[in-house]
C-alpha cells in the first residue's frame, strides 16, 4: 500500500503523512561459527502509517476467518 501511495498519490500534505516512514536498520552482523563464517545484513524495516493500517486490516481479516 505504501509503495502504491508513494507512486500514484499527488504531492501534498496527505501523501507526506501517509507515506512518511521510519527506517531503522541493523547490521551487517558477522557470524563466525568456527566451521562456517557468514555475514547477515543489513536488516532494514520500513515502517509507515499505511503499513500499520495494512497490518491492522490483515489482522482483522484473519481474525474473522478463524
Amino acid at each position: 500500500m505504501t509503495a502504491a501511495a508513494r507512486e500514484w498519490m499527488p504531492p501534498g500534505a496527505v501523501k507526506e503523512f501517509l507515506t512518511y516512514g521510519v527506517t531503522p536498520s541493523l547490521g551487517p552482523l558477522n557470524v563466525n561459527l568456527v566451521i562456517l563464517n557468514f555475514i547477515v545484513g543489513p536488516i532494514v524495516i520500513d515502517v509507515s502509517f499505511l503499513s500499520l493500517v495494512g497490518i491492522l486490516v490483515a489482522y482483522l481479516i484473519a481474525r474473522s476467518l478463524f
